[in-house]
């Protein structure tokens, strides 16, 4: 039983990601309602078969405290697609400050972008503008909802619904 399930609260906002079996013994254990099910596989035992699920839905509130992003390199590259928002490249990824540290600027999702050592190196002390460079698109603070569903490489179909109506709320 390989793959993934998006786990909703009570309140129908996506909670978390957990592994089939663990979705499965929470909706075996009646702790959690199947919302949708995989209509090409199911999960067999030695005399029954049930529905493998996709989407569950947690039976209880829970009281999830402010889920924010947490600002780390990885997360920013993730943010910015692995690629320098001045030129596109891939390769020798760096962090820059828009507004650089010595004249202020500090290291929030609104002032870092993701720059190659070239760009980096060629706008150096300056702002973009000053350096003659344009920004691919402007930083800024992902949500814990955008976050999920961009991460998700292999996001399955029927999490979409889910995670489109959940945008409106954050």
């Amino acid at each position: 039983m390989n793959g993934k399930v998006l786990v909703l609260n009570q309140d129908y906002s996506p909670l978390a990601i957990c592994s089939v079996n663990r979705a499965f013994l929470l909706v075996f254990l009646e702790k959690a309602e199947l919302l949708e099910a995989d209509q090409e596989e199911a999960i067999h035992t030695v005399d029954a078969t049930f529905e493998k699920p996709t989407v569950i839905k947690i039976n209880r509130y829970i009281n999830v405290p402010y889920r924010g992003v947490v600002l780390t390199r990885q997360n920013l590259f993730k943010r910015d697609n692995n690629c320098c928002q001045y030129c596109g490249s891939r390769e020798n990824l760096t962090i820059d400050h828009l507004i650089p540290r010595s004249r202020g600027g500090r290291s929030v999702w609104d002032n870092l972008v993701t720059a190659c050592k070239h760009c980096n190196a060629k706008k150096g002390d300056m702002t973009p503008d000053q350096a003659g460079l344009k920004l691919a698109r402007l930083p800024y603070r992902p949500t814990y909802i955008m976050f999920l569903r961009n991460s998700m490489g292999d996001m399955r179909k029927e999490w979409l619904n889910y995670l489109k109506a959940s945008k409106v709320a954050s």
